[in-house]
Formats: structure tokens, sequence, C-alpha cells
């Protein structure tokens, strides 16, 4: 539960300016949709798809490091680190087993992003459902796991000699499409009061440097008073 008073303390560290941005981002951050990166090892790829992420307001990514550790670039991640609810599985051999019954439980379809099957072009994707988009390892894509347990797949039309594309560009190009037609739509896409809050709160800690010891004293002067 967040400490409103103590929030109340912290926001005072912060411009108007800032907590307006802050809430104006976060009416436009969505759980609908959540990607999911596997054994990515180029950290200019996994660092470009958690900004990618950020700047089309989808709130969680999840990274399953079976052979890999996912690293973040700061140079490419600009920042978007701080913003975004990264889950990492790497506690052992079946991290992406564990990770699709994790979102299944939350309710996501597992839809495997692939340049190799046709179900579905990514113009004609439903939007309707919970969906996470699972990117695979650089080169070799999705694992035959992944492939086993996807509830569908997902391709971007294309025309040339190449046939794949660069997953960072890859994941912007499908995330843009549907969280545009996300937002255009009579979905109930936004996030709920409560994930609002508890993201607010952690966004005001993050923005304030030296927010430990600040809170040390903020709870000390409580103590003595």
């Amino acid at each position: 539960m967040i400490d409103a008073q103590l929030l109340n303390y912290l926001e005072g560290f912060l411009t108007d300016k800032r907590k307006h941005l802050f809430k104006k981002v976060l009416d436009n951050r969505t759980n609908h949709f959540t990607v999911v990166l596997e054994d990515i090892y180029q950290a200019h790829n996994a660092s470009a798809v958690v900004r990618t992420a950020d700047i089309f307001g989808v709130q969680e990514v999840h990274t399953i490091e079976n052979k890999y550790t996912n690293r973040v670039s700061r140079h490419v991640a600009k920042g978007s680190q701080k913003w975004i609810t990264s889950k990492r599985y790497n506690t052992d051999g079946d991290n992406t087993k564990t990770c699709l019954n994790h979102l299944r439980n939350q309710g996501y379809q597992i839809i495997a992003t692939t340049p190799h099957n046709d179900s579905c072009l990514l113009h004609e994707f439903d939007i309707t459902k919970k969906s996470a988009f699972v990117f695979g390892v650089e080169a070799n894509g999705v694992s035959d796991l992944v492939k086993e347990q996807a509830d569908g797949f997902l391709k971007i039309p294309m025309v040339g000699f190449t046939e794949s594309l660069n997953i960072s560009v890859a994941a912007a190009i499908i995330l843009q499409e549907v969280t545009t037609k996300l937002r255009k739509s009579n979905i109930a896409w936004q996030l709920s009061t409560k994930e609002k809050e508890e993201l607010y709160f952690d966004w005001v800690q993050k923005s304030i440097k030296n927010s430990a010891k600040i809170q040390a004293h903020y709870h000390q002067e409580i103590k003595e008073k």
C-alpha cells in the first residue's frame, strides 16, 4: 500500500510540469499488450525494444534468459528502462516455459512473431485479446517451444528479397500498428487506477536524486515527532 503522506512529501521535490507529465504518460500506458524477448544477446537490440515499448505506451517487457543475459545499453535505451516494468526469467533451463505460463495466468494469448508463418498478417491481427508478442534470438527467431505453445503467429508483410527484419525494427512496426488501433477502439486498454498509482509512486522515487536518503530522513522525522 502506498504511503500517501510520503508520496506528498516526495512530490515536493518535483516540479508541477514533471508531475503533470507523469500523469499524462500514465493515461496512455497499457498492459493490454506486452513484449517478450527470448534470449536476445545483443544489448542494442534489447535496449531498442525497451525504448520502443516506452514510446508506444507498452508498460511491461519480459526477458527470457536461457542462454544469454539480457543487458540494457543506456546509450540506446535513452533512459526508457527507468519507466518500463521489466520482468526477468533466468532461474533455470525452463525459463521460456515459466514465462509463458505466467503470461497465460495473466490472461495473455501467446503470439510468436515470425516471417515463416502466414497464419496472420499484421494488418489482420485481432487486437481485442490481451496479447504477448514474443521476439526470438537474433537470426534464429523464437524457439521450438514457443512455436509449439503459441496461440498464434504474426507476420509483417514483406515484398523484397530480404525475408526478415531486425528484431528492434520488427517490434517497432508491430507495436506502432497494434497500439494505434487499440487507442482508436472501445477496448478497456488503460491501466487500472491502482496500477497507475503504484507506477506514479515508483516514478516519483526514481526521479529524485538520493531518494533513499531523503526517504530515510523523512521516516526519521516521523519517528521523532
